[in-house]
């Protein structure tokens, strides 16, 4: 069984000019077009079992809207996250309300929504999310959009780990992007989630393959990030890293289903 626990679609109505802008700002060539039948299919021919879609609100009022989305995606092959913006009003309120449409945790891309994931003003947000259970995933590390300034960087999501104890974080991108050496640092061995989604595009097998075993077996996911990766990408990468048997079962899907609770 395999579950990507990191993808992303679009309604089909923005997904054919979403798509071709985040391509100009990444210059990857994207494995999807964002739609939810494309990223179906591509399952199918990949051999994806679920996936977890995660969804980012840009601006405050777009929230309430993407939460709607996600919530009538979610089905016998999908799962979502919901999304809230930290300048919202009563961002909180949001947190309960993606609790209530059974959505499965919070995304925050620091980077696209304009803020450091340890600024006080997410508070709010993340003590919601730590009294429902919600797991928050952020994108961690350096992204194409903010290429000077990384928002969601490693020790900033330590620092949140710090104050918020018992909220379930998980640090994408094997803990930070193009920050290995950070990510160790700060998060590998410590009590929160990373995935290895796009690990191929920044990280040496090396690199990966020493964050991946000195990390708790039980907290690490994968994910493709969808439609930037694909499981045709990440597969041969993670399996030339050469790591036991039952720490690929974990990654693969045993601990996705633990989180899900599934």
């Amino acid at each position: 069984m395999i579950i990507d626990f990191h993808a992303h679609l679009f309604p089909d109505s923005l997904a054919f000019r979403t798509i071709p802008h985040l391509q100009r700002i990444c210059g990857l060539t994207p494995t999807s077009d964002g739609t939810r039948d494309t990223l179906l299919a591509r399952m199918e021919r990949w051999g994806v079992d679920l996936a977890v879609v995660q969804h980012i609100a840009t601006k405050p009022h777009q929230q309430q809207t993407i939460n709607d989305f996600a919530a009538s995606l979610q089905g016998e092959k999908l799962r979502c996250f919901g999304t809230v913006h930290p300048d919202s009003p009563e961002p909180e309120k949001e947190v309960e309300r993606i609790h209530r449409l059974g959505l499965k945790g919070v995304k925050l891309h620091p980077d696209y929504q304009g803020f450091f994931a340890d600024d006080p003003k997410a508070d709010p947000i993340y003590e919601a999310c730590r009294a429902l259970g919600l797991p928050v995933l952020f994108h961690a590390g350096w992204d194409y959009i903010s290429p000077e300034v990384s928002h969601g960087s490693p020790k900033a999501i330590a620092a949140v780990l710090d104050r918020f104890l018992g909220l379930t974080i998980i640090a994408a991108h094997l803990g930070g992007m193009a920050r290995c050496k950070e990510a160790k640092e700060y998060l590998i061995g410590r009590p929160v989630y990373i995935d290895t989604s796009m690990a191929w595009n920044f990280a040496s097998p090396e690199e990966a393959k020493r964050i991946l075993l000195h990390h708790d077996p039980q907290r690490i996911l994968y994910g493709s990030d969808c439609p930037w990766g694909s499981l045709e990408k990440d597969r041969p990468y993670l399996d030339a890293l050469g790591l036991p048997e039952d720490l690929m079962e974990k990654i693969w899907f045993k601990n996705a289903l633990a989180l899900l609770g599934e």
